[in-house]
């Protein structure tokens, strides 16, 4: 088995695509119209085999969640062999990082937050780890 996709609630599905597709640079895999304002869209950072499903939120307690899917804690951890150069490219276009690169002993690692205030873990894992 493996993890197929993550469902993450976003206001819009164009507002979504033109952050994560636009500005981190994800590939979009799967935009389909379902009908009834309805979309299966489906993205994931380049070389990544697990991704995002963007849902559309519905009702009052999901309209909420948007934003705050994990209570405040980092929600997702996208890893990448480059840091620094990923980090300032990141930077350039514009991405709130909540605070400064550190070095833990699980790698180098910076917190930032998505278009809706989701936060996020840019990762680079020590080869071996």
């Amino acid at each position: 088995m493996q993890l197929g996709s993550i469902a993450l609630l976003v206001r819009a599905y164009d507002e979504a695509l033109a952050y994560y597709v636009g500005v981190l640079g994800f590939r979009l895999l799967e935009d389909t119209d379902l009908g009834a304002g309805k979309r299966w869209v489906r993205i994931a950072p380049h070389g990544a085999e697990t991704g995002l499903l963007l849902a559309l939120a519905r009702g009052e307690a999901q309209q909420k969640a948007i934003g705050n899917q994990s209570g405040g804690r980092v929600f997702l951890f996208l890893h990448t062999t480059s840091f620094w150069a990923d980090y300032h490219r990141l930077q350039g276009r514009g991405v709130q990082f909540l605070e400064e690169p550190r070095q833990e002993s699980y790698g180098l690692v910076v917190v930032f937050a998505d278009v809706y205030g989701n936060k996020w873990d840019l990762l680079e894992v020590p080869l071996g780890l």
